[in-house]
Parts: structure tokens; sequence; C-alpha cells
């Protein structure tokens, strides 16, 4: 906190510091209010309002049913949610791929609702898109490696970046996004050694999922952490069983409504305070 007692924003050029300063950047992705305010209290640098939104919030077996309606409603969810933490927002599926002029308007409405900077896919063929939306104002983070809008492209979630020639496609990729003015890198499903390569050779901030230890950071999708995810993939480890321990308290408040012991006196209103200065019907008390 600063001298007012104010909470201190991380900031787009702040993972620059904590790069230079070897300092982790600790990431993880949030698609609501509660979410956010529970990540932003553990400490974490970067809430991401990730397009896995689709399989982790909405039901959908992949991210490409995730709408522009659908970032912008939740990135204002999580903004709202977040006192310290840098909140970054995908730009969903063929909302900057067409047109760089569409995806500056896109992000735009991403940072209206509460981002300060938006992420997209793709390398050297998204640099002109990315120096247009820098030179809007709005910052950008480029992703790498396995590209989930690509996923049918990949015939799944696989590692990519294993042959040579692979390999120097992505360092190339990297140093197009930093020359068009990105502000950091995430590194998803690569080696280790070629996520290492990428983060020394590159100016920028590198943040991996499944791209080992040698990134600058690490993000991770909030549901495989807690244990909400059906399926938690191998390069995610789960901390909490959140899921066992909802079932456990719904089926508990269950069965004391089927049992009489819920609702209690103390969970009940008294009627003499209906109307006059009382809780009138309708209220939230």
């Amino acid at each position: 906190m600063n001298q007012e007692g104010l909470v201190k924003r991380v900031t787009v050029p702040e993972l620059a510091r904590m790069r230079a300063a070897g300092h982790p950047i600790v990431a993880i992705t949030a698609y609501t209010t509660p979410e956010a305010r529970c990540c932003d209290a553990a400490g974490v640098d970067v809430v991401l309002v990730g397009d896995s939104l689709g399989r982790a919030v909405l039901g959908l077996p992949d991210e490409l049913g995730v709408t522009v309606e659908d970032m912008e409603r939740h990135t204002a969810a999580v903004a709202r949610g977040v006192r310290r933490a840098l909140v970054v927002a995908d730009l969903p599926f063929l909302s900057y791929q067409a047109e760089p002029a569409e995806a500056v308007r896109n992000a735009g409405r991403l940072v209206r609702a509460g981002a300060s900077a938006v992420k997209l896919e793709g390398g050297l063929a998204m640099a002109g898109t990315v120096e247009r939306i820098v030179a809007a104002g709005i910052p950008v983070v480029g992703h790498l490696g396995f590209t989930p809008q690509s996923v049918r492209r990949f015939g799944g979630a696989r590692v990519q970046g294993r042959g040579r020639r692979e390999a120097d496609q992505l360092l190339a990729d990297a140093r197009a996004l930093e020359t068009a003015g990105a502000s950091a890198l995430v590194l998803e499903l690569i080696p280790a050694e070629l996520a290492a390569g990428v983060t020394a050779a590159s100016g920028l901030p590198t943040i991996g999922i499944g791209a080992g230890p040698g990134c600058n950071g690490q993000i991770l999708v909030l549901h495989d952490v807690v244990g909400l995810s059906p399926r938690v993939p191998r390069l995610a480890r789960v901390y909490a069983d959140l899921a066992r321990a909802m079932s456990a308290a719904v089926a508990a408040y269950a069965a004391d409504v089927r049992g009489g012991a819920f609702p209690r006196p103390e969970n009940s209103h008294d009627g003499r305070r209906w109307g006059g200065d009382g809780i009138q019907p309708g209220s939230d008390a």
C-alpha cells in the first residue's frame, strides 16, 4: 500500500520491472466478481479473463463459441472484484482476425468493460493487428505455442514447437510481436527448453502454461487450481477440491430442508417487524 493506505495497482510497465528484477509473475484466470475478489486477495499479479470461460463456466466444448458480449460481461464482473491485480481480457475467436479496425473496436470494448490490456493469439500474421491496437493506446499480450482458438487446426491440445522449423517459427513470431509493440507473451504447451530460449531472446515478460519453469511467470485456469474442472490437464496442479466441498455443503443444506432443520427461528423474520419502520416485503434483508 502507498502512504495514503491505497492499494498500488499492478500496471503493464510493472510486468517489465518484475522481469528485470527477477520477480516471478503470478497470473490466474477468473470470470466472476467473487472469483476475482478471492484471487486478488491472494496477491496474484495478473487476472486474465480468459476465453477459457467457454469451458470453465459456460459449459461449451471449447473456446470457439465465446463472444465479445460474453467477454465484456465477464470482464466487467472481474474488474469489479479486483483492487490490485492487472486485469487482462482475451479477444475471442473471430473478434480480431478479420480486420485490424474491427480488432481495435473490440479491444476498446473490453477496455471500457474494465480491462487494462487485451490478449490475442498468433505471431507474425497478427503483428500488424497488434500494432494497430497498441497505436490506439491499448496494451496487448501475445499468445504463442498451442493457441486454443486454433484447436481444430491442431487436432487437439498438442505440444507445439518440437521440431527445429516449428521452434524457429515460434522465435520469429515472438520477435514480430515484440517489434509490433506487445507488452508480454503467454507461451502455452511448448517444450521447456524452447520456452526458456524465447524468454532469453525476447525483451518481453513471458508467462508460461505447460511451458516449464524458464518463463518469467506462470498462469493456470482457476477452475483447475481449485478442483472445479471435470478433467484437469497435466500442465495444471490441483490445490483444493472445491467441487467435493460444494457438493457436500449443498447436500447438507438439502438434508436440513427435508428434515425440518432449516430454517430455524434465527433464519426467519418476526412477523411483527413487517410494515411501519420494519423490513418491507421485497427487501433484500
